[in-house]
């Protein structure tokens, strides 16, 4: 099979075919996911948590980041990898991200990186792109922030947080961005931003209405041991094994049939 590439995601949107994505942090279950026929692989900074058991992903340093990514895309032949920018190495100027998304690419094997935030990254994702650098941008509940945003909190439930995050969005694709993770956002607002953009969306409990979806693998695997998101779903619970747990993400994906109500978030207080 051909390699998944920025046109075939593009391509993929078009069409109405739903985008699949699976974070990795090592070369077997890297060469696993790609094995299942996953579209995209992250190597996140969630490894932080999911990896090292951190409560958050801010001390993951640059170097961690290249450390897995290279193991990651030792077993990715087909799938398209991204790389997550991790906290302070983008946010004090574009020539510090520039440095930064270098080694992540040219040491870590990343096709594209992911950076937090809207509007006040814009001049650093121009920066990027106007440097041959792919840029995934990432909107809703951004990890990073965590503390600025009092926890792991939905974003965009009241009309001016959802009316910021929808801008913010549109700025990131007039900036270059050719990706967008939403994270946390209620799912009419998720939607309605899928159909602003030219761009993919990707959605982590932001419901079935974006173009594609991921999910932290040590949550859809069910072997992280602290609580597991709303918006995340144990895939291993009646699989047979670790392959067939990936191969049903994939398909309940692709079907739509994933996310449900029950894994997504709402305006009203009433549907949780």
């Amino acid at each position: 099979m051909k390699p998944v590439t920025l046109t075939t995601l593009k391509e993929m949107k078009r069409r109405g075919e739903k985008i699949t994505c699976l974070t990795a942090y090592d070369y077997s279950f890297a060469s696993l996911l790609d094995r299942a026929g996953i579209d995209t692989i992250l190597v996140g900074d969630s490894l932080g948590m999911v990896i090292q058991g951190h409560d958050s992903t801010l001390p993951v340093t640059v170097a961690e980041m290249v450390y897995h990514g290279k193991c990651v895309a030792r077993g990715v032949k087909r799938a398209f990898l991204y790389v997550d920018m991790p906290f302070m190495s983008y946010q004090e100027s574009p020539q510090r991200a520039l440095a930064s998304a270098g080694r992540l690419m040219r040491q870590g094997g990343a096709k594209m990186v992911k950076l937090e935030g809207g509007e006040p990254m814009a001049e650093t994702v121009r920066f990027l792109v106007d440097r041959g650098i792919p840029v995934c941008a990432h909107l809703g509940l951004i990890p990073q922030s965590v503390h600025q945003l009092g926890g792991y909190r939905v974003q965009g439930r009241e009309a001016a947080d959802a009316k910021r995050i929808r801008h913010d969005a549109k700025v990131m694709q007039e900036s270059g961005a050719s990706l967008l993770i939403l994270e946390a956002v209620p799912a009419e607002l998720a939607k309605t931003i899928t159909g602003d953009l030219a761009i993919p969306t990707i959605g982590i409990g932001a419901g079935k209405d974006c173009d594609g979806q991921v999910l932290v693998l040590q949550d859809m695997l069910g072997i992280y041991p602290q609580p597991s998101p709303k918006f995340s779903k144990n895939f291993m619970e009646g699989a047979a094994n670790i392959d067939a747990a990936v191969k049903a993400f994939i398909t309940a994906v692709k079907s739509g049939s994933f996310p449900g109500p029950e894994h997504s978030y709402y305006s009203s207080d009433d549907h949780g």
